[in-house]
């Protein structure tokens, strides 16, 4: 009878452990963590891989700037037509800065 205790413990530990088992492999497969350590054992291709999302980044910001300067001076020459005198002074004043700048003096 001891044995058999013993046994139907020991069976009860096993399927537990491998339901255990399971759900770490199941949960390496989500996370993809072959592909990261196929990876990390190609460095020239991390390297690639790298070099290419830091390009992509860097056009991204570019292309972003440019949208964000451009809307900006379009709102500001729309203010500048308008002629309103606070907001009018303040433009004014940052050409006047811009055109020193240019120069090369100092203001």
């Amino acid at each position: 009878m001891s044995e058999e205790k013993d046994l139907n413990a020991l069976q009860k530990s096993l399927a537990a452990l491998d339901k255990r088992m399971q759900h770490i492999a199941s949960e390496m497969e989500r996370t993809h963590i072959a592909e990261y350590v196929d990876l990390l054992n190609r460095p020239i291709s991390l390297i690639w891989r790298n070099l290419l999302a830091g390009a992509a980044r860097g056009v991204g910001i570019a292309i972003g700037f440019t949208f964000f300067a451009a809307t900006i001076l379009y709102v500001l020459r729309i203010l500048g037509a308008l002629n309103l005198p606070i907001i009018g002074d303040y433009i004014a004043d940052i050409v006047r800065i811009v055109q020193i700048q240019l120069e090369g003096k100092t203001y």
